[in-house]
């Protein structure tokens, strides 16, 4: 499964021209791809050639290394959200929905990206902050929807779904052995089609939710 959808990218508060706007998704598509390669320290030079612009072209959107890197790690959260309302509106079939979100996660390399959060700016940031709560609440609604349609076991939550993405997703950014992407989708439907209800066994412990995440 793959995700071929425009990456979405937060416009400034001033109205850019159309090639401004092209330039600054050109900019967060080629720094998406690089952070998964070669991690949150690549020179932001090479973004620029990669991305088909100057340097200053990137400075002009992005003042620092951590504006751009939040801003693809919130086009990435936006566009796995998409997927799951896409899913949603076209088919009504809440478990879909979930699996589509899954699989987008997978292909957008939040186990990668997420982590860049917590050591490269602030975690309080209101754009971050924002989609990380409408990726929340969307997804949390679509689980509870699965559950009362007796799709989805009751005793999961979001933070044990996010959990096994993450682990099931890797490697992280910068690992060299990217060759395993090809089992990812695999596994991961493995792990979805153990979500379904009814449940074949009973889980040790309690539902995971993001609020256990951010406290561990």
């Amino acid at each position: 499964m793959t995700t071929t959808a425009a990456t979405p990218v937060r416009r400034p508060a001033t109205r850019l021209r159309a090639d401004a706007v092209r330039n600054r998704e050109r900019i967060v598509s080629a720094a998406r791809e690089m952070f998964v390669e070669f991690g949150p320290d690549v020179p932001l030079d090479e973004i620029a050639r990669r991305a088909g612009v100057g340097n200053a072209t990137v400075y002009r959107n992005f003042p620092d290394r951590d504006a751009l890197v939040r801003e693809v790690v919130c086009s990435v959260m936006d566009r796995t959200v998409a997927a799951a309302e896409d899913a949603l509106a076209e088919t009504g079939d809440a478990f879909e929905a979930l699996e589509r979100f899954t699989h987008t996660a997978a292909d957008e390399r939040i186990s990668a990206l997420c982590p860049m959060i917590q050591s490269t700016f602030d975690q309080n940031h209101p754009d971050l902050e924002a989609s990380r709560l409408r990726c929340e609440e969307l997804v949390e609604a679509i689980m509870d929807r699965a559950k009362e349609a007796g799709q989805l076991r009751p005793d999961v939550g979001f933070g044990d779904l996010m959990v096994a993405v993450a682990q099931l997703s890797r490697p992280p950014a910068g690992a060299a052995c990217l060759e395993v992407d090809r089992f990812v989708h695999r596994h991961l439907q493995l792990f979805l089609d153990g979500l379904r209800a009814p449940a074949r066994s009973i889980l040790p412990g309690k539902a995971l939710t993001m609020e256990d995440l951010r406290k561990a």
